[in-house]
């Protein structure tokens, strides 16, 4: 039988401890970790004293948003879709198994009906969110789930999910908030677009609970805190307003819950996602092997809920259940900073607590006025996203929201839920302003300064100059960078990982040698032409979404600076390229939700109707995961639709530095590095052949740049072995500073410099030499003498006359977005080197006349 232990962190903290920590919290000032355990262990006087000073941050916390006096509830009712989990936590009485299922007469998962039913049943009464709740990922533990799911014609429990949401967002217009547990990146950009607000409780981040034999979590794949911590991080680089909290009590100890409170807000501040954290307290239940553990203890419990106050601030939502304590109880929770009540039913049970009912709605308002309070209905996304719309809620279901929210952003108690369409029939390319806008691109640059969203769009700059933290060079000595270098010269595949990453921090005659033996490989392996292509880039939308921190390029729909082409614009530029002489179109836009969902497909249709022999080199991986996610296709199904509709290659951009702790730096919604991996091997599989890129002289260090490159040959030769489609060449992209996010903020450096220019492209072609034979360097952001100085430093292309480079120029490029084949030729005659002209393969073109 497991026995929860008491929380214990040692020994309790002196009088002098808790006074100093009391008049600091009283005083306003931020609370450090080792002041919010003491807080934590507050009893008697100076638990009253913590109650009064988090009050008096959630007062002010209110008054600045406008509702002072208010604590909110949602009127909701509770879809308990299926009982089945992964997980085997020792409290909890909501899961079973499919036998238990079975002896019961219940079905493995409620069906569209009976989730309909419920629905339409809380509707009539006025509820406006429906709560998904579910175990996590049970066809991982359970064959019966998997095959339920199978007949029903769903390959997980998240895609039946995902339909249900939809169903009743249609058939209710109420709106859905999605518990499913542990999700992946994919999953999250899943769920985005049918659930305005997504929750799962952290509940601790002690490992003790998860890894030792009888505590509450093991055995709970699931529950592991770092996962979860995960999926909550994963949900800021979303936008996706979260619910996540702490359940207190279960036998995490007094620190446990100081370093949960901890994490929370670092990821709450850093992505300025998590809308309401949740304190909930340990209620044992019968027939559950922690049935004689007892029941969180009442100052233990406020004090959690007034810390937790302290700690996520003023403007963070703190909600405590309301059936889980007495009623005698509910007063001295608001006053111990609490400000919602979360979701309450007038129809149905709290199924994960069946045993404790909700209070009455007119009770709730009782109890809340006799503390001071009015009880006020909210949404299942709180204010703060609701009003602000995009881009924290997807625009498939910001309709629904709005139908059901007051100016303020609550909830309008008079708005009865209707049904409506979940996603607008697609628009025809052009048929609307918002997709034909029949603009002509400004070449001069940006007409204002920075995105209107900017504040919420890329998160918390503060928080990012604390994890913005460049490692040192690597300890040397000359004679392992000489034995580094002989064997770059003789044997290059045989390089080390740490004799790469050696060579990556080089300067001075060894930069020289390095430059002159990539030089070599480089002739070896092309010889001395310098190759160009005639090509077009055709960027048809900078409306973005993804709040790469980067990018000056990205806007919102509504800014002055946005534009979208329409499909006849996109066929009017690839004949006006394919009269001029180009042999390529290279596609590439923003990740605008408004497009419709077969866009990517519409597109390279229109290329090819307007010049069937034009090769489109077409989607990032980032573009390729935005398309299976909107189509619902898997990512290989989506690549051989993408190829059937036109699409001969792909960029392999979207990758800046394949390190997750650099790019989350970078970037705030795009891929992880596995995402990238996965969409360019299975488009190699399917016959696409792909470029490969690094970015390079922003938060990243010479490292960097080197196991990114190993990890290019690595996939290089997986896709050689395979007998696939490869990588065609390596495009080195220095970083340009003058306008990008990252760097007015202070977070990132100016850009490479000249050493740093000259050491990518050399260990480009040094670290790719047998796997990639062609090394690119770019004229736009490096100019016509930064060209010339990478062709003699293991670069053997010089890219595109491009003729349109929206991108570079809007982040501050100042070599211009077009040149002439006289002009490309002019680079390499300097260094008296024949130009040849490719095609995008590399290949010879057979130019006529």
């Amino acid at each position: 039988m497991t026995q929860t232990p008491t929380p214990s962190s040692g020994p309790a903290p002196t009088e002098a401890a808790l006074r100093r920590a009391l008049r600091r919290a009283s005083d306003g000032v931020t609370l450090d970790q080792a002041e919010a355990e003491v807080l934590l262990q507050a009893h008697g006087e100076h638990l009253d004293r913590l109650l009064q000073a988090a009050g008096a941050v959630r007062d002010a916390g209110l008054v600045s948003a406008g509702r002072e006096g208010i604590v909110t509830y949602s009127r909701k009712v509770f879809v308990p879709v299926t009982h089945l989990c992964n997980d085997r936590c020792h409290y909890c009485t909501f899961v079973k198994t499919p036998k238990q299922l079975e002896r019961e007469g219940k079905s493995l998962y409620m069906t569209p009906d009976d989730v309909l039913r419920v629905a339409r049943q809380g509707a009539a009464l006025g509820c406006k969110e429906v709560l998904f709740t579910l175990g996590d990922r049970p066809e991982d533990r359970w064959p019966e789930a998997r095959e339920w799911l199978e007949e029903a014609g769903y390959s997980s429990t998240l895609g039946y999910i995902r339909a249900l949401a939809v169903q009743v967002l249609e058939v209710t217009g109420m709106l859905p908030h999605l518990n499913p547990g542990v999700m992946s990146w994919q999953d999250l950009g899943r769920v985005k677009p049918v659930s305005p607000s997504v929750g799962m409780m952290l509940e601790t981040t002690s490992r003790h609970l998860y890894e030792t034999p009888g505590q509450a979590h093991y055995g709970s794949p699931d529950k592991d805190p770092e996962v979860r911590l995960r999926v909550i991080e994963d949900a800021g680089r979303h936008n996706i307003p979260f619910t996540t909290g702490l359940l207190i009590g279960i036998g995490e100890s007094f620190t446990d819950r100081a370093q949960s409170l901890f994490a929370l807000r670092r990821l709450a501040r850093e992505y300025g996602h998590i809308q309401e954290v949740i304190i909930q307290n340990f209620r044992a239940k019968p027939k559950t092997a922690m049935r004689s553990a007892a029941d969180a203890q009442e100052d233990e419990y406020l004090a959690a809920v007034a810390v937790a106050r302290l700690v996520m601030g003023p403007r963070m939502r703190i909600q405590v259940p309301p059936n889980l304590s007495e009623p005698e109880q509910l007063g001295r929770l608001l006053q111990a900073g609490a400000d919602d009540w979360g979701g309450v039913s007038p129809l149905t049970p709290d199924h994960v607590n069946p045993e404790r009912p909700w209070p009455h709605l007119d009770d709730l308002a009782r109890y809340s006025a006799e503390a001071g309070f009015e009880l006020t209905e909210r949404l299942t996304v709180h204010p703060e996203y609701a009003s602000v719309g995009e881009p924290w809620l997807d625009p498939r279901v910001y309709g629904h929201v709005k139908a059901l929210m007051r100016e303020d952003g609550l909830a309008n108690p008079a708005a009865l839920p209707t049904g409506m369409p979940w996603q607008e029939p697609d628009p025809e390319w052009g048929s609307s302003g918002r997709i034909d806008l029949n603009i002509t691109i400004d070449t001069t640059g940006r007409t204002s300064d920075r995105r209107s969203d900017f504040d919420d769009v890329y998160g918390d700059w503060a928080a990012l100059r604390e994890k913005a933290v460049l490692t040192g060079a690597p300890e040397r000595l000359d004679g392992d960078v000489v034995k580094a270098l002989s064997v770059a010269e003789t044997d290059p595949q045989a390089l080390t990982e740490d004799q790469s990453v050696l060579l990556a921090y080089v300067e001075g005659d060894a930069l020289k040698q390095l430059a002159r033996i990539a030089d070599d490989l480089r002739r070896e392996a092309v010889g001395d032409d310098v190759t160009y292509i005639v090509n077009r880039n055709i960027n048809f939308t900078n409306v973005c979404y993804t709040g790469c921190r980067f990018c000056a390029f990205a806007q919102r729909r509504n800014d002055d600076d946005a534009f979208t082409l329409s499909l006849d614009e996109v066929k009017s530029r690839v004949r006006q390229a394919w009269d001029i002489g180009a042999t390529e179109v290279c596609m590439q836009g923003g990740i605008d939700p408004h497009l419709p969902a077969t866009a990517y497909f519409d597109i390279a249709r229109a290329v090819k109707e307007a010049v069937p022999q034009m090769h489109m080199h077409a989607f990032s991986p980032m573009e390729v995961i935005n398309g299976s996610t909107r189509t619902g296709l898997p990512i290989r199904e989506w690549l051989r639709q993408a190829k059937e509709a036109g699409v001969d290659s792909m960029p392999g951009t979207a990758a800046e530095i394949l390190d997750d702790d650099v790019r989350w730096i970078l970037t705030k919604g795009k891929l992880p590095t596995a995402s990238w991996i996965e969409c360019i091997t299975t488009a190699h599989q399917e016959g696409l052949p792909t470029s490969s890129t690094m970015m390079y002289g922003h938060v990243d260090n010479p490292s960097h740049w080197a196991k990114h490159l190993r990890l290019l040959a690595q996939l290089q030769e997986q896709s050689m072995e395979y007998g696939a489609a490869r990588f065609t060449e390596f495009v080195a992209l220095p970083f340009v500073h003058q306008n990008a996010p990252i760097y007015l903020a202070g977070v990132a450096r100016p850009g490479p410099t000249m050493r740093d220019n000259l050491v990518v492209h050399a260990l480009a072609r040094i670290l790719l030499y047998g796997r990639i034979d062609n090394i690119q360097t770019s004229w736009v952001k490096l100019g016509v003498d930064g060209t010339r100085a990478m062709l003699q430093a293991g670069a053997n292309d010089v890219g595109g006359t491009l003729m349109e480079e929206t991108i570079s120029r809007m982040a501050g490029s100042q070599y211009g977005s077009l040149k002439t084949v006289a002009e490309l030729e002019e680079i390499s005659e300097h260094l008296d080197r024949p130009a040849r002209q490719r095609n995008t393969l590399y290949e010879e073109v057979q130019l006529l006349g």
